[in-house]
């Protein structure tokens, strides 16, 4: 429990309202949390919400007592969505898919190589040390997945390497025959220097890119750009965190998410950069995954956890670090439909 958390329940009020686009992001306690500071020991204490509904939820993945907590705190919560044509009528649909990439030979042998190194080492770390080394295994197996110059960090040759990157580049040529526009989203600042300089050399045409190093100033006048100037460039890269929200990208009708963030949360967020009032077309999301990579089973567990809470998945890869050696290293596993023939 945070100092935060404790603070907020402290203040004197005769009314209480919480205001939150996600009531369950990291797990079915931040639901707890919520309650107890609206109306303190309805749910019970922390420990007897664990045994209650925590356990049975999270772990057992028990439909009837996830009923029992949804009667319980539905006379409390008011939800609106914006894809409810009763609440915004004229708003597009919203079309998402996954895009699954091969990984390059180059891809699958640096890849293979990280797995052995992470795998030799699980088996003798424990405690923080333990947690360390899945966090930089998973930083290490996703910059593979993107690029094998973004892992090597060399400034090596872009084109032919990257299973994911040439999907894109396919799929943003078919975007820019149809004069349409695109927001194209990645986590790391140095990924998006490399797209940038890739699309820029194959388009022939200048790449908008915002990141966190951008100033305001200079923010505000790209997305003005993108927004309301007829000729600005069609493409947009954005930095996951700096670029994600409170942004207004309605000109755009298409959204690429180049590499997964795990939190389901943080990729909407950034997806209704596009996908908002104001929006005119129907918006196309497009998810890129490596198939038979930590990318496609990573993305399998998501889908099983979503039966428990619409965003259940905390805002990072913290939750990865609780499973076991042998859950991790299947995890970590590389199957033989990931290498392009």
């Amino acid at each position: 429990e945070t100092k935060q958390a404790r603070a907020a329940r402290a203040l004197r009020a005769d009314c209480r309202i919480a205001l939150t686009g996600t009531p369950v992001e990291n797990n079915v306690g931040d639901l707890w949390s919520i309650m107890e500071f609206l109306n303190p020991g309805f749910l019970g204490t922390q420990g007897e919400f664990k045994r209650r509904f925590f356990l049975p939820i999270q772990v057992d993945r028990d439909p009837a007592t996830t009923e029992r907590l949804k009667r319980l705190t539905g006379p409390f919560l008011l939800r609106r969505l914006k894809t409810d044509k009763t609440i915004i009528a004229d708003l597009p649909d919203k079309l998402e898919m996954k895009v699954f990439c091969p990984l390059t030979k180059e891809q699958a042998s640096l890849y293979a190589a990280v797995v052995k190194d992470a795998g030799d080492a699980l088996d003798e770390s424990t405690g923080i040390q333990r947690k360390g080394l899945v966090l930089a295994t998973l930083m290490k197996l996703k910059q593979v997945c993107n690029h094998p110059a973004q892992f090597l960090g060399d400034n090596s040759a872009i084109p032919g390497r990257s299973g994911k990157l040439a999907r894109l580049t396919e799929m943003l040529e078919e975007v820019l025959a149809a004069h349409d526009r695109a927001l194209v989203f990645t986590q790391f600042t140095e990924m998006g220097g490399l797209l940038r300089r890739h699309l820029q050399e194959t388009f022939g045409r200048e790449v908008l890119f915002l990141h966190g190093g951008v100033a305001k100033k200079q923010r505000d006048q790209m997305v003005e750009r993108f927004q309301s100037d007829g000729d600005a460039p069609p493409v947009f890269l954005l930095s996951l965190k700096a670029g994600g929200t409170g942004l207004n990208l309605t000109r755009a009708n298409h959204v690429f998410h180049f590499d997964r963030w795990w939190n389901p949360a943080v990729e909407n967020q950034a997806t209704d950069r596009a996908f908002r009032i104001g929006q005119t077309r129907n918006v196309q999301v497009h998810k890129f995954l490596c198939q038979g990579t930590l990318e496609e089973k990573i993305d399998e567990m998501i889908e099983r956890k979503k039966e428990i809470a619409a965003n259940v998945v905390g805002a990072g890869e913290g939750w990865l670090t609780e499973l076991s050696t042998a859950e991790l290293k299947d995890l970590f596993a590389l199957r033989a439909e990931a290498v392009q023939e």
